[in-house]
This record gives C-alpha cells, sequence and structure tokens, in this order.
C-alpha cells in the first residue's frame, strides 16, 4: 500500500481501534449501553475506539486539532490541520449485532478534506483516498464509481431520520419522488459506507439530510477520488458543515439533484 506517512498513520488507528470493537461486537449482548436519544445510543465500545484513534493520531501528530463524535472539537497548535473522526459509524446496527458498521477517519487541511479512511472490520474492506490519488481499497484495488447514466437502472442509498429529527418530512417526499424513477432505494444506517459504496460502484448514488461532518467528510473525498461528483442538497450550501449531501457518479449527478432540490 502507497500512501502518505498522515494516511498510514490513519490506517494503523483504524485497525487498532477495530480489534477492541470485533471484540466487543462478539459479546454484544453484554455491551454497557447509555441512551444519548431516540434510537441513538453511546457504547462503552464507541467511546474505547474515539480514545484508542485519538491517542494514536494524536500521538503521531500531536499539533493537529481534532473532532470527534464522542469528545468534542480541540483547537491544535497548527490550525490548517484537523482529524475529523467517527469511532463507530452504524451504533445501531452494531447494537443488534447486524455486521454493517464502520471507523471513519479524514484529515482536513486548509478546509479541505486531504486523506480518508473508512474502515468496515467486519468485512475487512479498508477504503482509502488521498487528494489526486484515487480512491482504493484495501491493499491494491483502485476503486471507481459506477457506469450507470439511467436513473431507471439506478440504486441508490439515503439515511430515514429516526426519532423526532426534523428532516423527516423532506426525506419521505425525497423518497416519493425519486423511488419511482430509479431501480431502488436502500437504507443501511451507516452513512461513511454508503459513500464508500458509491466510490466503489456498488451504489449508484447517495443523499442524506442531516448529517455531522464526522459521518461524512471521509466519504466525500472517496467518491471524488474515485471520480464521482458530490454536492450540498440545498444549492450553495456549505455540505460538510451543514450535513447535507448528495453523491452521484457524474451521468446521475445532475438528474438525482433535480429531483432532491424538487
Amino acid at each position: 500500500m502507497q500512501g502518505s506517512a498522515n494516511l498510514n498513520l490513519m490506517i494503523k488507528a483504524a485497525r487498532k481501534a477495530a480489534k477492541s470493537l470485533v471484540k466487543d461486537f462478539r459479546e454484544v449482548e453484554n455491551l454497557q449501553v447509555s441512551t444519548k436519544g431516540p434510537g441513538d445510543f453511546v457504547t462503552k465500545a464507541d467511546r474505547e475506539s474515539e480514545r484508542i484513534i485519538r491517542e494514536e493520531l494524536m500521538g503521531g501528530r500531536p499539533t493537529y486539532g481534532w473532532i470527534g463524535e464522542e469528545t468534542g472539537e480541540t483547537e491544535g497548535q497548527d490550525p490548517t490541520r484537523r482529524w475529523i473522526v467517527d469511532p463507530l459509524d452504524g451504533t445501531t446496527n452494531y447494537l443488534h449485532g447486524m455486521p454493517h458498521w464502520a471507523i471513519s477517519i479524514a484529515l482536513e487541511h486548509k478546509g479541505e478534506i486531504v486523506s480518508a479512511v473508512v474502515y468496515d472490520p467486519a468485512k475487512d474492506e479498508m477504503f482509502w483516498a488521498e487528494k489526486g490519488s484515487g480512491a482504493w481499497l484495501n491493499d491494491s484495488r483502485r476503486i471507481r464509481v459506477s457506469g450507470r447514466r439511467v436513473m431507471s437502472e439506478a440504486v441508490f442509498s439515503t439515511g430515514v431520520p429516526f426519532g423526532a429529527r426534523k428532516t423527516l418530512p423532506a426525506t419521505l417526499q425525497d423518497l416519493a419522488r425519486l423511488m419511482p424513477a430509479c431501480a431502488g432505494v436502500r437504507r443501511w444506517g451507516a452513512a461513511s459506507l454508503d459513500l464508500a459504496y458509491v466510490a466503489a460502484g456498488r451504489y449508484d448514488g447517495y443523499w442524506e439530510r442531516e448529517l455531522n461532518i464526522w459521518d461524512c467528510a471521509a466519504g466525500v473525498l472517496l467518491v471524488k477520488e474515485a471520480g464521482g461528483m458530490v454536492g450540498p442538497v440545498r444549492e450553495g450550501d456549505d455540505m460538510l458543515a451543514k450535513g447535507a449531501v448528495i453523491a452521484a457518479n457524474e451521468p446521475l449527478f445532475e438528474p438525482l439533484t433535480k429531483i432532491l432540490r424538487g
């Protein structure tokens, strides 16, 4: 695997945290769980994963900034660089024993994502990318977005809001508009993997309206480096700051965006 020192550090951190997560996943019924909100759980495993990742990344690059799902944001001595980490994306899947969850790590430099890792330990799939170097799966397989050009043949993915989230009506409207025009929509519960699957050509596109930056930062770079397009759900928005993202291959990006923007 050829990558920068930063990328190698990210991969090492993801693999180390994954060992802890996999161990607890095998004993999922015994996990200590606290409730953060309707359908949104924080587990002991989640917190331990973030601790391991932070220790590895900040140990290797102590001057960088940090933002993580569990520990929040810390400004670094170097204001131009920041780690963006989701230590366990797909927590609800994890708690229910469903093997579809991931670790997501991105490196931001001067406001732009320049390195990305999305690791799915249950399937041992390491998706990674660096700006200008393409997107890759595991050691040597380059990945590309799909070549489909017709909406009626395309499969898309999204996240359906849980609990009383405010974007539920808009998402239901999205589904009502899109589903008659495509071959199917999937909701698998891990945004980072949805974006990685777009990058790998498994999905033809993806959108979601209510994400955090750690959910999508790494996946956005994967899609770009795999030849895809990304943009905000609402024209003119900062998609990472607003957490509302559309991603697709180039032929389908415009028709998908047109449907979602109404």
